[in-house]
């Protein structure tokens, strides 16, 4: 049963309980799984920290989460040691790659979408991780799992403000929109192996 539901409104649909079946019953992938996405989120924000260096507002903001992100990637690390699964590649559902296709190659819309897909990246985030701490049968990682919802939620925050801190209050909401229908439309069809975005 679907019991918890996203306090971020930004999400058009929330996860089905597919998913969270799927995801429970394959917590060893998902933890590995957990363990790329830090990494990967991490990434991003290096990644428009040096694409947008000049910005400074931005470069600091996104220092924090940087930091925060390896910080997690570490933790995560640690489960996967204390359960004694490998650290080793996962091949990638669509959900990333779809999501950064539809970002603009054209500035300034490319910074625009680059942090609006991010905070949604981020909300969906928080909305999974405490559908695991809800649902997780190993009590501890359950609880490891709450943990970090605080975290995921003002990452998607800092996202938002920064978007709305470079453009137009109208313009940014009208493209959350746009994007988070994609968003939930990519998620309609559970993908057959499990992950976070799956």
């Amino acid at each position: 049963m679907l019991s918890q539901k996203t306090t971020i409104n930004i999400l058009k649909t929330p996860t089905k309980a597919a998913w969270i079946d799927q995801a429970i019953n394959n917590l060893e992938t998902i933890l590995l799984d957990h363990s790329h996405c830090e990494r990967k989120a991490a990434s991003v924000a290096l990644n428009l920290m040096f694409r947008y260096s000049s910005n400074a507002i931005l470069v600091r903001k996104l220092t924090a989460i940087a930091q925060e992100e390896l910080e997690h990637f570490e933790q995560v690390n640690q489960w996967l040691d204390k359960k004694n699964i490998p650290l080793g590649p996962l091949s990638s559902p669509p959900y990333g790659a779809k999501l950064k296709s539809i970002i603009s190659t054209k500035e300034p819309q490319r910074l625009l979408d680059s942090l609006l897909v991010a905070a949604l990246i981020e909300a969906r985030s928080h909305e999974r991780l405490g559908l695991l701490g809800t649902h997780c049968p190993d009590k501890p990682l359950a609880k490891f799992y709450r943990s970090l919802m605080a975290s995921e939620a003002r990452h998607y925050g800092i996202y938002w403000v920064l978007a709305d801190t470079y453009f137009e209050r109208e313009i940014v909401q009208k493209r959350l929109e746009e994007l988070s229908l994609i968003e939930s439309e990519i998620l309609a069809t559970l993908h057959p192996e499990p992950r976070i975005h799956s």
